[in-house]
């Protein structure tokens, strides 16, 4: 069986594309990292690492300090993500009304645990500290849309809307 170096790095040079057009836009420079990232997250849904050793390479950075920018905040995110994003809030409120039953019935539901996405990229699970709707305690966001008063019996009608 013969190299498939050449044929790699094409696949790499192809999937790369979009990153060279985002950084046509900026100065390679150091103070341009973060807004570089977030553009890269908005092409690409998350921080793929042959991205993020590329955006080094290219503003002259270690790979380790481009990493060590994208982990620090917790707007990037180096796994792909669900199109669907399920925020459980754990707050106060939310604690003492049953928001571990909730996140407890939407992880059955999915099949995964908080912090994780489902391997169709629907959905994405994590809890939150506080969402900010505590009179609607217990209360999930999902994107844009707030869910409040919930039980773990209407978890499964209210996931059936983003499906």
């Amino acid at each position: 069986m013969g190299c498939q170096c050449g044929k790699q790095e094409e696949n790499l040079n192809k999937y790369l594309e979009p990153l060279f057009k985002i950084l046509d836009g900026y100065a390679k420079e150091e103070k341009n990292l973060i807004p570089i990232l977030q553009d890269v997250q908005d092409e690409y849904d998350y921080l793929p690492e042959p991205v993020l050793k590329e955006v080094a390479t290219e503003i002259g950075l270690s790979a380790s300090q481009v990493y060590g920018v994208a982990t620090f905040y917790s707007q990037f995110h180096l796994e792909p993500r669900g199109d669907n994003i399920i925020r459980v809030c754990m707050g106060t409120a939310c604690h003492v009304r049953g928001a571990e039953n909730i996140l407890n019935k939407i992880e059955e539901e999915l099949e995964i645990e908080e912090g994780e996405t489902t391997e169709n990229l629907e959905f994405t699970l994590e809890s939150v500290a506080c969402i900010g709707a505590c009179g609607l305690a217990p209360v999930i966001m999902i994107n844009d849309d707030t869910h409040g008063r919930l039980t773990p019996d209407r978890v499964p009608e209210v996931l059936a809307q983003y499906q």
